[in-house]
């Protein structure tokens, strides 16, 4: 596979399946849980990925930094911890395929002819390339370039930052053949809202990218600016940020979403608030977050740690 050369601490996330549409086949689906794994790899073998997106992890954060001791997660908040746990990993990656469809989603042809405990391993293992992404301290950007359908949808709304061609589009097919696409509408619901993608889940229909809900993907008018935004995006990430912060603030962020007010008779805002006010009091020990805060008033640019 053939795409541009990416800046220092990049990485490419592909799938190499363009003549089955970029299928998410059992093979593919294993390749990603293993190129995913290789990103996030430590020197010593063990996969480090964002903690999971509940708000009392930040407890043990919060004690482990106080009392000057080793946490699970300590490569979150240490600059010295992150290069033992990411030595030579990549601070971005970026998702993309070949071909006039960037994936059709799950194999149908394979899927029928497989065991029912093959075929629930085949949507545990799409669950665990989801989650991997989700939870990847590296931003994931994803680059459509053609049709998206099914669990490909799913695909790119898990990433962080897709960009799209304003034509470009997707669906949630699986009405139309008595199968909707449920395991895909989760990340679908979560990035496009639950009543469009309810809509999209029931009439099966295709929706072009210029008509998704505002700021839902990154969209571009033709295909010359496409490389153009990817590069620009993928710059910005890796050269004018620093990956710690980045992987520290998407857990922040997910984890706050999940504040409802649920109890509380209220919507969660001040819940939500008084946490992620917690959040940045320890985030501000960071040796990145010092550098980023001293280089403000020093008028100069950033050396950043991670």
């Amino acid at each position: 596979m053939s795409f541009p050369a990416l800046p220092r601490r990049a990485a490419y996330l592909t799938i190499d399946n363009a003549k089955k549409r970029n299928a998410l086949s059992l093979a593919v689906l294993r390749s990603l849980r293993d190129q995913l794994h290789s990103f996030n790899r430590s020197p010593e073998g063990k996969v480090n990925v964002l903690p999971p997106f509940k708000p009392a992890i930040l407890e043990e954060l919060e004690s482990a930094s106080r009392d000057m001791r080793h946490s699970e997660y300590s490569w979150l908040l240490d600059a010295q911890e992150w290069h033992k746990a990411r030595k030579n990993l990549p601070n971005v990656i970026v998702l993309r395929t070949e071909g006039p469809v960037f994936s059709s989603g799950h194999d149908l042809a394979e899927l029928r002819k497989l065991s029912h405990e093959e075929v629930k391993e085949t949507f545990a293992l799409c669950a665990e390339v989801m989650t991997l992404i989700r939870r990847s301290p590296a931003p994931v950007v994803a680059v459509i370039q053609g049709l998206a359908t099914a669990a490909g949808a799913q695909l790119v709304f898990t990433t962080d930052f897709p960009i799209a061609l304003a034509t470009t589009k997707f669906q949630l097919p699986g009405a139309s053949i008595g199968l909707p696409c449920t395991s895909p509408s989760t990340a679908v619901a979560r990035r496009l809202g639950s009543a469009f993608t309810y809509r999209m889940l029931a009439m099966a229909e295709p929706v072009v990218a210029k008509h998704l809900p505002s700021g839902a993907v990154d969209i571009v008018e033709d295909e010359s600016q496409l490389e153009e935004r990817v590069a620009h995006v993928v710059e910005k990430l890796v050269e004018k940020t620093a990956g710690q912060p980045q992987a520290f603030g998407k857990w922040a962020y997910w984890t706050h979403l999940s504040f409802t007010g649920a109890g509380s008779g209220a919507d969660g805002y001040e819940d939500a608030a008084s946490w992620a006010g917690r959040v940045m009091a320890l985030h501000a020990r960071a040796a990145d977050a010092q550098e980023g805060i001293a280089s403000f008033f020093d008028k100069r640019q950033p050396q950043w740690r991670t």
